[in-house]
């Protein structure tokens, strides 16, 4: 290696890689520029998953947020966290869902619900958190304006991992789906985890930037950056929009 081609040297002493991304150009290849990515759009084979935007976690003086001491989130945050959802999320979500059916493309959605009463079948993660959204619930009910429409698919899911612990996977199989896009919250917890358990299992994933939301900017920022042409490529709601539009024929 000549001289000039040296690695900088790092504050320890030693080549700093902090800024090589030796598997950059392969993940690019693979997650956001792979040509089936493309074709699964444009062959109708791409849904729009909806994570959890329901009344126990995505509603003002709701679920989680009823009681603003047990909810352990800061005032604050909790300002930032509705901020983002009513003057971004829900609309975005909307404008997507309605791009999606004006194009004949499915809508999924996913929420927390038990399929009991007391939740005795929750996860164990759910148990020790405390979270549980009863069937028939005010909890289980979906924020209205991004509610299922007609008899677009729903699964009930009692743990952080919607692939492994329900049958979504098996659902989308069954229906031809290779490609998600995918909204929700909380963009760090479930969203991420669907986006990471979907990739591994060979869908082409999307996530929308501003389709997604979290208590803290940080925490937001941070799940981008991890996804981002690893996991999934990011997108806009206007970029996602653009694209269906463009490759979609009705």
């Amino acid at each position: 290696m000549k001289q000039n081609d040296t690695l900088p040297i790092g504050p320890t002493g030693h080549d700093d890689y902090t800024d090589v991304d030796p598997l950059k150009n392969s993940y690019r290849e693979s997650i956001v520029e792979a040509p089936e990515l493309k074709s699964s759009i444009e062959e109708h084979h791409t849904a729009l998953l909806c994570i959890d935007l329901q009344f126990l976690d995505a509603a003002r003086g709701c679920g989680l947020f009823a009681d603003a001491e047990k909810s352990g989130v800061p005032p604050e945050a909790t300002e930032y966290y509705f901020e983002r959802l009513e003057t971004q999320v829900l609309p975005n979500v909307r404008k997507l869902q309605d791009t999606f059916r004006a194009k004949g493309l499915e809508v999924i959605h996913t929420r927390i619900q038990s399929l009991t009463q007391d939740g005795r079948d929750r996860g164990p993660g759910h148990k020790r958190l405390g979270l549980h959204a009863a069937p028939g619930s005010k909890d289980a009910e979906f924020i209205p304006e991004i509610a299922p429409v007609g008899d677009e698919i729903v699964i009930n899911k009692t743990a952080s991992g919607v692939f492994n612990a329900t049958n979504l996977e098996y659902v989308l199989h069954n229906m031809g789906i290779t490609g998600l896009f995918v909204v929700g919250v909380y963009s760090n917890e479930c969203v991420s985890t669907a986006i990471r358990d979907a990739c591994d299992l060979g869908f082409f994933v999307t996530l929308i930037e501003d389709g997604c939301a979290t208590v803290t900017p940080e925490l937001q920022n941070a799940t981008i950056t991890t996804m981002k042409d690893r996991y999934a490529r990011v997108l806009t709601t206007e970029q996602a929009v653009r694209e269906v539009n463009r490759l979609v024929a009705v």
